[in-house]
């Protein structure tokens, strides 16, 4: 493909992409399950309504405009069968507050879950990264939470050891974020990474690394933000 040719990140990622297959495929885990959850949602749905009281009524429409999109270096993403709400996620802002996904209504969103120790995803946050600068804004934002244990100081040092400033700084040390999503069926290893509509409405997700500053993602994101909402 000639974003592979351009690039060599794009390159490295698609080798880790499959590795991450490998992996998953022989049962081997990237991340242990500590228990504990965080959604505020009753069950076992991370929740069940969207701000305005919908349940994303009609996204299954904008979910298939989007699935033509899902290819090249983002075909691993599977658009969602189930497109319900993903809003009430709890993890730490870049002002170490308390914040959730409804802090980004009115946005599309990625959110993708990385750790320091996570090998592939340590090679996806420059292309993460690279997507912030080219298309984030008032309509678009990459929210990519740190699962780490423990204190700032690890991950801080790594993102500016690779000069990775366009992104937010989020952070969830209790890993109660991958945990939810785990019993939701949308994580099951790192990194993880799930696209929402301004809503707050599952559109797709994916599991292991992908070039998100290639053509590809960004034909994918602008058609998700041209592509109208369910009402």
């Amino acid at each position: 493909m000639p974003d592979q040719k351009k690039n060599p990140l794009a390159v490295r990622l698609i080798a880790l992409a499959a590795l991450f297959g490998v992996i998953v495929g022989a049962a081997a885990v990237y991340v242990k399950e500590t228990g504990s959850g965080n959604a505020t949602g009753s069950g076992d749905r991370v929740a069940t309504q969207t701000a305005d009281g919908g349940s994303c009524p009609q996204i299954k429409e904008k979910v298939a405009s989007l699935t033509p999109f899902m290819k090249g270096q983002v075909a691993a993403m599977t658009p969602a069968d189930d497109p319900r709400p993903i809003r009430d996620l709890n993890f730490n802002g870049p002002d170490g507050k308390p914040l959730t996904l409804a802090a980004f209504a009115g946005k599309t969103v990625l959110v993708n879950l990385w750790a320091t120790w996570c090998v592939p995803c340590r090679e996806e946050m420059p292309a993460l990264n690279g997507l912030q600068k080219a298309l984030g804004g008032d309509r678009f934002s990459v929210v990519a939470i740190n699962i780490d244990a423990g204190d700032d100081e690890k991950p801080k040092a790594f993102l500016d050891e690779i000069g990775v400033h366009e992104l937010g700084y989020y952070r969830d040390a209790s890993m109660g974020v991958f945990n939810t999503l785990k019993k939701e069926g949308l994580a099951f290893g790192l990194p993880a990474t799930l696209l929402l509509d301004e809503k707050g409405c599952l559109i797709g997700s994916m599991n292991g690394p992908a070039a998100w500053d290639s053509e590809d993602a960004k034909r994918l994101i602008q058609a998700a933000l041209k592509s109208p909402a369910g009402t």
